[in-house]
């Protein structure tokens, strides 16, 4: 229900369990709530094949979207019912909670370019990378930046507050975009030196209920257990989506990735003798690749082909 009460327009929520709201003061000017509904009506104006809105804002707002969503279906909007509050955790750093009214709010720019700087000394410490151009470099520390950045935070359920620790992140050892990309780049260094040796190299690998296609040999664990991640990856990116939740696309890829390093550890790959094995383990390495870069992708975090 809508009224006026000494010049301001109000809406009564308090049948739904909520309070009653100001919508336009006395002196006609708007409020947050006011300018989130025209907002809102003015996206699905400017596009009519929207079909659901998500709102990715912290758990502090939940009241908020509540009486934002109530109000739009009070206006009569048919497509109020389709909009949905992807309501996350606050993020602390080591220092304390980050506030506003002390001075503590990080700045997103400023965050960003301190986790370059960390990819960059990772990467001066191994150098790993003396054969590589300036340019080379610092497009590789700010791809691997971003992920460390991007993958701790998306690593977490959104709704747990988390604490992100910008040295943990950058680990190429521990549960890290930064360690995924590594072992991704070893995947493609391994397909390179097999693509240049050998004749033919089968770049996919065909998996029915976690098994190959070819029983030309019993299956090791390792090789098994890696099967079964790739064979659950379509399962998990759709569970995500479902959820609107990253964190099992995160995490799936992070076993992924240790399983693999399992098996490379192991299990030989180019110096096993048998062409038939060799080839399929080739083959499994490669779809390894595709699926972590398939994921990773997901995230919205690039993967280097060398690292």
């Amino acid at each position: 229900m809508f009224y006026e009460k000494d010049g301001a327009v109000w809406v009564d929520n308090t049948a739904e369990g909520l309070d009653e709201k100001v919508l336009l003061r006395r002196d006609g000017t708007s409020v947050y709530m006011t300018q989130d509904i025209g907002t809102a009506i003015k996206r699905f104006e400017d596009h009519p094949g929207l079909s659901r809105l998500i709102y990715t804002v912290g758990n502090e707002q939940d009241y908020h979207f509540k009486v934002l969503f109530l109000i739009l279906k009070k206006l009569g909007f048919p497509w109020a019912n389709e909009l949905f509050h992807l309501s996350y955790g606050m993020v602390d750093l080591p220092s304390g909670k980050m506030k506003s009214r002390e001075g503590t709010v990080v700045d997103a720019d400023d965050l960003i370019e301190e986790m370059v700087g960390e990819a960059r000394a990772t990467g001066d410490q191994l150098s790993k990378l003396d054969a590589v151009s300036e340019q080379e470099k610092t497009e590789l520390y700010e791809m691997v930046g971003l992920a460390a950045l991007k993958y701790f935070l998306l690593k977490v359920d959104p709704k747990k507050q988390m604490l992100f620790d910008p040295a943990a992140s950058i680990d190429l050892q521990g549960h890290t975009g930064p360690f995924i990309q590594y072992t991704y780049a070893r995947i493609r260094s391994l397909l390179r030196k097999a693509e240049a040796e050998l004749p033919v190299v089968s770049s996919q690998l065909s998996v029915t209920e976690g098994q190959p296609t070819t029983d030309e040999h019993e299956l090791l664990p390792e090789e098994r257990s890696v099967l079964k991640l790739l064979h659950h990856l379509p399962a998990v990116l759709q569970e995500a989506a479902t959820r609107l939740d990253p964190s099992s696309i995160a995490n799936h890829t992070y076993e992924l990735v240790q399983a693999y390093n399992t098996f490379y550890q192991r299990v030989p790959v180019m110096k096993e003798e048998d062409p038939a094995k060799r080839q399929f383990r080739i083959g499994l390495s490669a779809a390894t690749a595709a699926a972590t870069k398939r994921a990773m992708w997901c995230l919205g975090i690039e993967v280097p082909e060398r690292m």
